[in-house]
């Protein structure tokens, strides 16, 4: 169960020595556009030594290939922390959902009684497990 202040020893995420802030950094559009060209080089580079293209061509495209890795995990690296700062804010409610979360239900669950001979989980599946039958 969480209780609804956050731990006193959680610190904010800083990123560049100041707290973490969504609108600063690149967003998962720009992940999803560097994702998109880091596959067309993926394919394109050792096709272009297959159709034999001149060496400086295959090797600039070996070279971006390397070049857009080291930005595409730069910003998977920004991206988990937005996560993290995120979840360090404390549990909450998906926006869409029609069912209740994991943490609600255990909430629930710790709420009902157990009846005589019930184990936690035939508790909360709702299952009475006196016995089994053959």
């Amino acid at each position: 169960m969480t209780s609804p202040e956050p731990p006193t020893s959680v610190r904010p995420v800083e990123y560049k020595g100041e707290p973490l802030d969504a609108a600063r950094g690149p967003g998962l559009g720009c992940f999803r556009f560097q994702l998109a060209l880091l596959v067309v080089l993926v394919v394109l580079t050792p096709l272009s030594v297959v159709w034999v293209w001149p060496t400086t061509v295959s090797a600039f495209l070996l070279l971006l290939t390397i070049l857009l890795l080291l930005f595409a995990g730069q910003t998977v690296i920004f991206l988990l922390r937005l996560v993290a700062a995120d979840r360090r804010e404390g549990r909450r409610r998906p926006l869409e959902s029609t069912t209740r979360t994991v943490g609600e239900l255990e909430d629930q669950a710790g709420e009902m009684p157990m009846a005589e001979g019930q184990t936690d989980g035939a508790r909360d599946a709702g299952i009475d497990d006196q016995g089994v039958r053959e």
